[in-house]
């Protein structure tokens, strides 16, 4: 009778253990390249991050950006408050990958729960960004820089895009990653800090 409920017992934990490694490795996509505060955060480069530390792939927010989707001030969190420190300036710290206006560059997606796709999409702030404020839509160009048609295809588990970056930027920008979901209202959010 113990060799039973030893067994019954062992087998619930083993289930609970393969139910729990499944939910927490459902998340979605983030950039890694260049470097998104979700990576600088679950690489422990920058610290106080709250949850996003452990789920960098998990900033999914409302699609339409940017007429609708994540308000402002929420926009590299996509709208989600658990992850609220992405949005935080912290006084214009956060590390930034080098860059040059005009420079070819890859955009690198990684992605741990492939969807159907619309595109992806990549913002770049403009002259009037300041870094030491959280981002809103008209610190952004109106248009992305680089849009990238997915037609509903699943992409890859590792996606990558070339983009020339607009002329005529300085100083601190901030590039801000949409992966638009063909089959859902959502959409996953990725800022990446730059120093030009």
């Amino acid at each position: 009778m113990r060799k039973k409920i030893s067994a019954a017992i062992i087998g619930s934990g083993v289930a609970c253990v393969s139910v729990l490694s499944t939910t927490s490795a459902s998340g979605h996509g983030y950039t890694d390249a260049p470097t998104s505060r979700q990576v600088l955060c679950s690489r422990g480069t920058v610290q106080d991050c709250g949850d996003i530390q452990w789920e960098p792939q998990s900033v999914e927010g409302p699609k339409g950006f940017p007429s609708r989707g994540p308000s402002d001030g929420t926009i590299c969190a996509g709208g989600n408050s658990r992850f609220a420190e992405l949005d935080d300036p912290r006084g214009g710290q956060w590390p930034a990958t080098q860059v040059t206006a005009g420079q070819n560059l890859t955009f690198r997606w990684r992605i741990t729960a492939r969807h159907a796709t619309t595109d992806f999409r990549y913002y770049l702030t403009n002259s009037t960004y300041d870094p030491q404020r959280p981002l809103t839509r008209a610190d952004l160009a109106t248009q992305p820089f680089l849009t990238v048609p997915y037609g509903g295809r699943v992409p890859d588990a590792t996606v990558s895009h070339q983009g020339t970056l607009p002329a005529g930027r300085t100083g601190k920008q901030l590039i801000v990653a949409v992966w638009t979901i063909a089959d859902t209202g959502n959409a996953f959010y990725a800022c990446s800090d730059v120093q030009f």
